[in-house]
């Protein structure tokens, strides 16, 4: 009751805030077990209600503002000169809901880390409708989002929320001075990190059976559409080369004896030796479900990333035609991001798409332990999909066949790139 009350007294106190200065109302707000903050899920509402429980008891969002006093982050501070990470504008940026104060309402705590309106937007105008009307009815969903609610479940949006921080933008985002402190490298799967997180909203597999495919890929599209504009703003901006777009693992692996090297027993193609590659992670897999929708534009693309590939790759390129044909490149994957929306998707199509990646071992793991593990996630996500629509017989040998190829991610440094190909491909040899 106490929970409650105080949700019904946040409520009124955003009714209050006038309706053109949105504020953020903090995630107490979402936390009534009339509202989100059930212990169980229900399943006869539109949603969980269980939502907030979800994330501050399991979800790593809920302890980003916390792990910024680890030792880690700590060691990370003091390397950069910053004077601690849980004060540091740059650290706050994507570990907290980093707002001016005219935006917080007086509920409202930074140290609550990724909470609901990091993702969901700003509350305090749509906070009261959403307590009164049925999620259900797309009318009233859309006039939270006319409010300044989010449109999460749009996945175009939900991926380019999710990119804010796990790719970056202007304001937020992980350098390679970064990652020399101690920071990792930023990768991302939207359909794998939405069952990881966990997934706090009902997947909507009645509607669409395929959904998780479909977000897949548009994650896909989006995120390579994101990661061109990246390139193109940092071909532009103060450093370049900006080490954190290239393949990091080209440099930071395990050194062995020359004649056990397998980077040095395949070769340096596309590149000169001693010069770090772009990292392809976010093309080399999802090439193959453009492949998939539409062959006429997987080959437009193919040709507009080999273009960016060689001029980021040469390290010396002219900075204003690095930019100039990557924002040429991420129109073509704009372009794409509505045809994933649209394409039909069904087992056969998730089929050959599992046996296209898998046929494409050698290339996958020749691009370097980054390019490796998206195709596992994307693997992952497409046979939980497909095992779930389709009978299948051996389902736990395919499953267990994918979740080996993950221990290879365990030690990065470590990884070796003809090994995971013969796992790849024997996963590929399960496929039926």
């Amino acid at each position: 009751m106490q929970r409650l009350i105080f949700a019904l007294t946040i409520i009124a106190s955003a009714a209050d805030l006038p309706k053109d200065a949105p504020k953020y109302t903090g995630p107490g707000s979402c936390a009534s077990p009339s509202c989100h903050g059930g212990v169980a899920p229900r399943s006869d509402t539109s949603v969980w209600q269980n939502e907030y429980s979800t994330w501050v008891v399991k979800d790593k969002h809920a302890n980003a503002y916390s792990v910024l006093t680890n030792p880690v982050a700590t060691r990370m501070a003091k390397i950069l000169g910053l004077k601690s990470a849980d004060t540091a504008p740059k650290c706050l940026a994507c570990h907290a809901l980093d707002v001016p104060d005219n935006q917080r309402a007086r509920t409202f705590d930074s140290m609550d880390g990724v909470s609901c309106e990091s993702c969901h937007g700003p509350a305090s105008n749509w906070l009261g409708p959403h307590t009164t009307k049925d999620s259900s009815k797309p009318e009233n969903h859309q006039e939270w989002v006319n409010l300044g609610m989010r449109d999460l479940r749009d996945p175009v949006h939900r991926t380019s929320t999710c990119l804010e921080c796990h790719l970056g933008t202007k304001d937020k985002f992980v350098d390679h001075e970064m990652i020399a402190a101690g920071h990792p490298d930023l990768y991302f799967e939207l359909a794998s990190f939405q069952s990881v997180m966990p997934r706090h909203w009902k997947l909507a597999t009645d509607k669409d059976p395929w959904v998780d495919v479909r977000d897949l890929a548009i994650g896909g599209a989006v995120q390579l559409r994101d990661q061109l504009k990246k390139v193109a703003r940092d071909a532009q901006g103060p450093v370049w080369p900006e080490y954190a777009n290239l393949d990091c693992f080209a440099c930071h692996h395990s050194l062995t004896p020359a004649m056990d090297s397998w980077r040095q027993e395949r070769g340096y193609p596309g590149h000169r030796p001693g010069n770090p590659p772009w990292n392809l992670s976010r093309y080399i897999v999802f090439k193959q479900v453009v492949n998939e929708v539409d062959r006429g534009s997987a080959q437009q693309l193919s040709s507009d990333i080999e273009k960016v590939y060689a001029l980021v790759t040469a390290l010396a390129a002219d900075r204003s035609q690095i930019a100039a044909q990557a924002t040429a490149a991420s129109e073509a994957a704009d372009k794409l991001v509505q045809k994933m929306t649209t394409a039909p998707i069904d087992a056969p199509m998730t089929q050959r798409l599992m046996k296209a990646i898998c046929a494409d071992a050698d290339n996958i793991a020749a691009q370097d332990e980054r390019s490796a593990e998206q195709s596992a996630m994307v693997l992952d996500s497409l046979y939980v999909a497909y095992s779930r629509n389709a009978k299948v017989d051996n389902a736990d040998r395919v499953h267990a066949s994918i979740q080996a190829l993950f221990k290879q991610f365990e030690d990065p440094s470590s990884y070796n790139g003809p090994k995971f190909a013969q796992a790849l491909r024997a996963v590929g040899d399960l496929l039926k």
